[in-house]
């Protein structure tokens, strides 16, 4: 049987039997919600009625006809801060869990292969960044850095890269030992063809799906930090932030200026969260076996 066809029929047999699954729908229903927010971060600019850092209307008017989510205390339009607040939650997640994984994977697997002095170094400091509360500790950073999408990131990053190091030096230190490893050392493989021919593609599917759980992780704290004034720099548009200012004005019965913001974080949050319990089922053998 020709290879490419054997693969692509594996492939397709596992996206089937995820979708009969129990997960299954769930899966493609978080998709689904991940492309709706993807398309509205990319066509923002087409989508927005209005500019959504101008005053257009009253301050604080309820949802209309002009203004379907209403406005905020600055007459701004919710609706259009709310499509274009997607562009900065996927911003910085993408870029603080790719700037993680880019710290926190090498550095896994140069330690779970070497091992030694170097892995013991290695995983003190780590652990000792993993032993802070996730959340206090990228608000200390943030402070320190300031606002904006760049340093957002970083300081997200930070807190995540050590997940992505405790579970590739975990795997690659149980790898390293498999039968197929020490035959392509018998053969006279160089340790970095060892690396990164052998071990390297064992541990991808983890690291798929610690990425895909940790941009959930990534828009929650991003908007915390908003929500607590070290985010994005205003006016930008940032549901965080709009959160915390809509939050002031309920005596004021203005629910639209929490709700929709806070409805945006819920379902995007909601999406990966979703996408990622399907694509751990998909990669991970022992979860499909236990579930059959």
């Amino acid at each position: 049987m020709d290879g490419k066809k054997f693969i692509s029929g594996l492939i397709g047999k596992k996206i089937l039997n995820l979708f009969e699954s129990s997960t299954g729908i769930i899966t493609f229903v978080g998709l689904a919600i991940l492309i709706f927010y993807i398309f509205l971060a990319i066509f923002a600019p087409y989508l927005v009625p209005y500019d959504p850092t101008k005053r257009v209307g009253r301050s604080l008017m309820p949802p209309s006809r002009e203004h379907l989510f209403g406005t905020d205390n600055l007459g701004r339009d919710v609706l259009s801060r709310v499509i274009y607040g997607s562009r900065i939650a996927l911003a910085v997640a993408f870029l603080s869990v790719g700037i993680a994984s880019l710290i926190g994977v090498p550095l896994g697997l140069l330690s779970g292969f070497v091992g030694g002095i170097l892995d013991r170094i290695f995983v003190l400091i780590m652990d000792a960044i993993y032993s802070f509360p996730g959340l206090i500790l990228a608000i200390a950073i943030a402070a320190v850095l300031g606002p904006g999408i760049v340093n957002i990131a970083l300081s997200i990053a930070f807190v995540y890269a050590p997940t992505y190091f405790r579970v590739i030096r975990n795997m690659v230190s149980s790898v390293k030992n498999e039968l197929y490893v020490e035959a392509a050392r018998a053969i006279g493989a160089k340790r970095y063809e060892i690396l990164w021919l052998y071990i390297f593609p064992n541990v991808l599917p983890s690291i798929v799906v610690v990425l895909s759980m940790n941009l959930a992780d990534a828009i929650m704290v991003e908007d915390g930090l908003s929500f607590l004034g070290l985010g994005v720099t205003p006016p930008t548009p940032d549901w965080g932030f709009d959160l915390s200012n809509g939050q002031r004005f309920i005596l004021n019965k203005a629910w639209w200026a929490i709700l929709y913001p806070g409805l945006a974080i819920i379902t995007i949050v909601l999406g990966f969260s979703m996408f990622s319990e399907g694509l751990n089922e998909f990669l991970n053998p022992t979860i499909r076996e236990g579930k059959k």
